[in-house]
């Protein structure tokens, strides 16, 4: 079991695993609260057009798609914060608008190929060094800046007005976690691909949920039970040569499942 550790590709792959595991949840879990969760899966097609942009000229596709992420992501909040939109619109607007973007670049490439797949469904074994180095920063960066404002995005997550009280910057904060929401997005392609990326920060904290226990307990849960379902599934993947993206979201689903019926279990009792 343990020679899947003696090539290089896969311990980048358990690597960046590792780090996306932590982070997805840091994220996810303010997104959840918030009930702005469909803000991962706009980003992701945002990114999607960045992907396109990078194969159309010859760039490092996951550069492109964290600028193109970034920027959807402050264009949003922008677009959000003013009032003009719904939420709800603004996030249909961007998803659509990226998506359709992102099918005429891609048409222009003559079409889907192999490595647009990957980007498309994730192929975490195929992590460059170059890569992990993107990786690691931006998960550093994510990491301290959630724990520096953590206070704030509790507060403004829980009770805007309790918030606002408090004298929080919650324009500066909003426009924050949009971009750390982005920088999430990103990092997270190669493990489970555009497709798949709200899940992987979505569904560990509803599942955390399903547990009722205070908020800090919820989060770390939620990234046991990320971490578990990345590793799981690069092993399974591996062992039986399965896709790693949708391996590893179906590990989650399981593990939502299996708190469902907990919670069920235990309000009987």
């Amino acid at each position: 079991m343990l020679e899947i550790f003696h090539y290089e590709f896969m311990q980048r792959a358990f690597l960046a695993g590792a780090l996306i595991g932590l982070t997805a949840p840091l994220i996810g879990i303010f997104l959840v609260v918030r009930r702005y969760s469909m803000l991962a899966d706009t980003l992701a097609h945002v990114s999607l057009f960045g992907i396109a942009i990078g194969l159309v000229l010859n760039v490092n596709p996951f550069l492109t798609a964290i600028v193109a992420s970034v920027l959807g992501s402050i264009f949003i909040e922008n677009l959000r914060s003013e009032k003009k939109l719904l939420t709800e619109s603004v996030l249909s607007l961007f998803l659509s608008g990226a998506l359709a973007m992102a099918v005429v670049l891609i048409s222009i490439t003559n079409g889907f190929n192999a490595n647009l797949y990957n980007y498309l469904f994730g192929s975490i074994a195929i992590v460059s060094t170059y890569d992990i180095y993107v990786i690691g920063a931006l998960a550093v960066v994510l990491i301290f800046s959630v724990l520096y404002f953590f206070k704030d995005l509790f507060l403004l997550s829980f009770d805007s007005e309790l918030a606002i009280v408090n004298k929080v910057p919650v324009k500066f904060i909003n426009l924050s976690l949009a971009i750390l929401a982005a920088l999430q997005v990103s990092i997270s392609i190669r493990a489970v691909g555009v497709l798949l990326i709200g899940a992987l920060m979505v569904i560990p904290v509803i599942t955390s949920f399903q547990f009722g226990m205070g908020f800090k307990k919820t989060l770390i849960l939620a990234i046991i039970f990320s971490e578990i379902s990345i590793f799981a599934g690069l092993y399974l993947s591996y062992y039986f040569d399965l896709a790693s993206g949708g391996t590893i979201v179906m590990l989650n689903l399981l593990f939502f499942v299996i708190s469902l019926l907990f919670n069920k279990f235990k309000v009987r009792i």
